[in-house]
C-alpha cells in the first residue's frame, strides 16, 4: 500500500502552534532521512515512499532520549520543540522508555525504543516483502516499524506481538494517529507460537521479524510454526559475551529448519523471557581479591576483544556460558570474566601502552584460556566477517551457528544427555 506524502494520515496531528512539531516540520524530516537512507544505501526503493510518508515523530513520546556519540541526549517537545522535532529525523536511535516504565529505578536499562533507521531500513530491505505478503512481528515497541510495513503492504497483512501493555497500549495509539489503525497490535508472549493465534486464526506468516535480539542458544523454535515453509525469519541474535548480528534464515520446505546467512552487525535490546540476572561478585569471590587465584600473563588485550562486536560474537558462541564485566581503576580497565554456572572467575588488567596483563584464574575452569583460544581459533580462520557466519534453527531445538557453510560448525556441539 502506498499513499502520497500530500495526503499524509499523521502530517497535521501535530499542534499547528507548536514549531517544532508542525506538519511541514515532519515532511521535511521525512524526506530528509528517506533520502540520506537512500543515499547510503540501505534504503530499498520500495521502501521509500513508507519512509517519506510514516511520521517517525508521532511515534515519541513528548520526552525522549536520543542516542548519541556523546550518549543519551534528553529531548523534551515542551523545552524545546525544534530539537525535539530534529531528534526524531536523525539517524539515531531514540529510547523510549526506561527500566521497563519503573520511574524509581533511576534510568538503568533502557527497555524500549525506536531502532536506528538504518538499521530498520536494512533489515526490511534483508525482509523481501511482496504485495500479499502476511508479516509476523515480534517486539512491537512504540509502532513504527509496524507503520512502516502497514503502509507497504496494508494494515491487514500485519500483526505485531509486544510483551509490555503499556508499550502495546501506546503503540496502537500511535498507529491510529498515524492513520493506521487496522494493523493488529496482540499483547503477550513473542516466543510462544500461540499468541495471538489463539483461536487458530491468523495463518502462517511469509515474513518473520523480530526487534528484539535473542540469545544464539535460545533463538525460538516456535517461530518455525508461525512462518510458512519458504518463508523468511529476520531477528537479531546475541551472546552472554556480547556481540549481535541480524540473521536472515529462509525456512525449508518441511517447515522443519531454517537455515541462512548473517547480514551484518546490531545492538537490540534483548527479549525479556532472556535477559540474565548475573549473581553477585562474592557468590564468585567470597574473600579478598585475589584469593586462591592462580598468576600469569597474556599478550593479549581484553580491550582488543572489547573493541570487536564480531570477536565477542565468535567467542561467545563457543563458550555460551560464560559473560564478562569491566572495571576502571585509575588507569587500567581490569576485566572481570564468569561462568555463569558460578564455579570459575577470571581477570585481566589492561593497561594501555603496555605489552603483557596480568592474569588471574580461579575455579576449576581456566576462563581466560578458553577465552584466548576462541578467540585464536577466529584469527585463524582469517578473522572471518559478519556475512560468512550463519545460523540454522530447527524444530527439535538444535541452534547452530556455521562458518561459510551448515556443515562447517562454529559453535559446539551440545553437550551430551545426562543419565
Amino acid at each position: 500500500m502506498n499513499t502520497d506524502p500530500a495526503t499524509d494520515p499523521g502530517a497535521d496531528a501535530a499542534p499547528a502552534t507548536d514549531p517544532g512539531t508542525s506538519a511541514d516540520a515532519g515532511r521535511d524530516g521525512r524526506r530528509a532521512l528517506a533520502g540520506h537512507l537512500a543515499d547510503t544505501g540501505v534504503l530499498a526503493a520500495a521502501w521509500r515512499p513508507a519512509f517519506e510518508t510514516v511520521p517517525r515523530h508521532l511515534f515519541l513520546p513528548p520526552v525522549y532520549w536520543e542516542f548519541t556519540d556523546a550518549g543519551t541526549v534528553e529531548r523534551d517537545r515542551a523545552q524545546d520543540p525544534a530539537a525535539w522535532m530534529a531528534g526524531a529525523y536523525r539517524d539515531t536511535p531514540a529510547v523510549t522508555q526506561w527500566d521497563d516504565g519503573d520511574d524509581t529505578a533511576g534510568m538503568r536499562d533502557f527497555t524500549s525504543s525506536l531502532s536506528m533507521p538504518t538499521m530498520v531500513a536494512s533489515m526490511l530491505r534483508d525482509l523481501d516483502v511482496h504485495d500479499g505478503h502476511l508479516v509476523h512481528e515480534i517486539g512491537t515497541g512504540p509502532g513504527y516499524n509496524a507503520a512502516l510495513l502497514a503502509h507497504r503492504l496494508g494494515p491487514d497483512r500485519v500483526m505485531s506481538v509486544e510483551i509490555d501493555k503499556t508499550v502495546a497500549d501506546t503503540a496502537r495509539a500511535n498507529l491510529t494517529t498515524a492513520g493506521l489503525p487496522g494493523v493488529r497490535v496482540v499483547t503477550g508472549d513473542g516466543a510462544d507460537p500461540t499468541t495471538g493465534h489463539e483461536d487458530g486464526g491468523g495463518g502462517r506468516a511469509d515474513r518473520l521479524i523480530a526487534t528484539c535480539s535473542s540469545l544464539v542458544t535460545d533463538l525460538p523454535t516456535g517461530w518455525l510454526d508461525l512462518t510458512r515453509p519458504g518463508g523468511l525469519l529476520v531477528a537479531p541474535v546475541t551472546t552472554l559475551f556480547g556481540g549481535g548480528a541480524i540473521a536472515r534464515l529462509r525456512t525449508a520446505d518441511h517447515g522443519n529448519s531454517a537455515t541462512g546467512h548473517f547480514t551484518g552487525p546490531c545492538d537490540f535490546m534483548r527479549m525479556r523471557q532472556q535477559r540474565y540476572q548475573a549473581p553477585p561478585v562474592d557468590a564468585y569471590l567470597p574473600g579478598e581479591w585475589p584469593g586462591n587465584a592462580t598468576a600469569s600473563v597474556t599478550d593479549l588485550d581484553p580491550e582488543t576483544i572489547g573493541s570487536s562486536w564480531l570477536a565477542q560474537l565468535a567467542i561467545g558462541t563457543r563458550l555460551p556460558d560464560l559473560y564478562y564485566r569491566r572495571a576502571l581503576y585509575q588507569n587500567t580497565v581490569t576485566w572481570w570474566f564468569f561462568d555463569t554456572a558460578v564455579t570459575s572467575w577470571a581477570t585481566v588488567d589492561s593497561t594501555p601502552n603496555a605489552d603483557e596483563y596480568d592474569v588471574r584464574q580461579s575455579g576449576p575452569r581456566r576462563l581466560w584460556d578458553e577465552i584466548h583460544t576462541a578467540f585464536t581459533t577466529w584469527q585463524q580462520a582469517g578473522s572471518p566477517g559478519w556475512q560468512r557466519f550463519g545460523l540454522t534453527l530447527t524444530r527439535t531445538g538444535e541452534r547452530t551457528m556455521w562458518l561459510d557453510q551448515p556443515d562447517n560448525q562454529w559453535s559446539p556441539p551440545p553437550a551430551p544427555p545426562t543419565t
